[in-house]
């Protein structure tokens, strides 16, 4: 730690060792009271430079189009979706919701609909994966002693609650049932977004932090399979799992956010945090 004088603020450097075991700097001034830190300013929303486009010339133009191809087929999607979106027949009230994948799954559906045994197998093998999700995020709390994936799956089934319950989606037409499919026995269920989804992503995204690679693609494998399998059982719209894919990756972000908000010099978070202990 140093302290560093200049233009009438005291400017703290810290240096931590985080968990890449990289060292990060933490630099921010403070002020003579009481050794609070001082926060900047708000950003003015015009610069003192002037507008940033008016140094743009053809040339960087081309070059934004030359280099980042993301950002500009994402612009072009936007205009596609725009003239998509003003121009697409609405679905009436009296009609069945227009759901892509159940058009996708159509024969799948049919399968299942026509052989309830091989739907209630494939219910179980559902239900075991999530039991499989179930075990690894509460491993790496309990044994491994890494919270993360824990509060991100304990924020993420606190908003899907929230949201199940704000808006309660009909069932879809030809939902297919089992006793052994999760939630056991047949019970009702939140349709927004798939806890089933979201709970795979979260898992899968640890194990890539924690270099477990093959675990990772094997749980995307079989996240993949399980979301043909709901669609195909009609046990969740196509939106529930797209947003349940989304889900799993800013509730694993916040999860994230909230350990470093909660971080601890070096060698006490860990401890802090599993034993309840504040500081």
């Amino acid at each position: 730690m140093t302290a560093e004088q200049g233009g009438g603020a005291t400017h703290l450097r810290v240096q931590r060792k985080a968990a890449d075991k990289s060292w990060v700097t933490l630099d921010g001034p403070l002020s003579h009271r009481g050794g609070k830190r001082k926060e900047a300013p708000p950003a003015p929303l015009l610069p003192p430079q002037g507008p940033a486009f008016a140094g743009w010339s053809m040339g960087d133009v081309a070059g934004v189009a030359r280099h980042h191809h993301v950002p500009c087929a994402f612009a072009l999607s936007l205009l596609l979706f725009m003239a998509v979106e003003y121009t697409i027949p609405m679905v009436p009230s009296t009609s069945l919701p227009l759901d892509i994948g159940f058009i996708l799954t159509k024969s799948l559906h049919s399968v299942l609909a026509a052989n309830l045994a091989l739907n209630t197998v494939l219910a179980a093998l559902n239900t075991v994966f999530v039991g499989m999700q179930t075990l690894y995020i509460l491993w790496t709390f309990v044994v491994e002693g890494r919270p993360r994936p824990t509060i991100a799956a304990l924020f993420m089934f606190t908003c899907r609650g929230i949201l199940g319950c704000s808006t309660q989606l009909p069932l879809p037409h030809g939902f297919l049932g089992s006793g052994v499919d999760f939630p056991v026995g047949n019970v009702s269920f939140f349709l927004f977004f798939s806890g089933h989804v979201a709970g795979a992503v979260i898992a899968s995204l640890d194990m890539r932090r924690a270099r477990r690679r093959g675990m990772a693609w094997a749980f995307d494998a079989l996240n993949l399979l399980q979301s043909v399998r709901l669609l195909a059982s009609r046990g969740h719209y196509t939106i529930d799992l797209a947003v349940g894919v989304g889900a799993g990756f800013v509730f694993d972000v916040l999860a994230g956010k909230y350990e470093e908000s909660r971080w601890k010099p070096a060698g006490e978070h860990r401890q802090a945090c599993c034993s309840g202990r504040s500081g």
